[in-house]
């Protein structure tokens, strides 16, 4: 039986701001996102410039909702840091550093 891992990410949005979520699909995720496409009304509004760090949860999907509101409670500063410096997260929850040029076309 294949266990579903979950993704934590943030977004770095058209207003340079970050936006926090979880999917079990991470790619379906970021293409709704940019596409205006997902349920989320933020990123409608300031559409996503890329995938500034995502980790992948292979624990639970309550792990993952768990970081992703650790994270959404940050300051930009701490979120920067996190996203500069990704295995601090990883050393706080049960995740693993995803690389985000795989998601790059080409």
């Amino acid at each position: 039986m294949n266990k579903i891992s979950y993704w934590v990410y943030i977004l770095l949005c058209s207003n340079n701001t970050y936006y926090t979520g979880y999917t079990n699909d991470l790619t379906r995720r970021y293409q709704e996102h940019l596409q205006g496409t997902a349920k989320c009304k933020y990123t409608r509004s300031f559409k996503p410039l890329n995938i500034a760090q995502c980790w992948e949860v292979f624990e639970s999907k309550s792990i993952a909702m768990r970081i992703e509101k650790f994270i959404k409670k940050l300051s930009r500063a701490q979120k920067e840091e996190f996203i500069i410096n990704p295995d601090k997260l990883m050393s706080l929850f049960s995740c693993a550093v995803y690389d985000t040029s795989l998601l790059k076309p080409g």
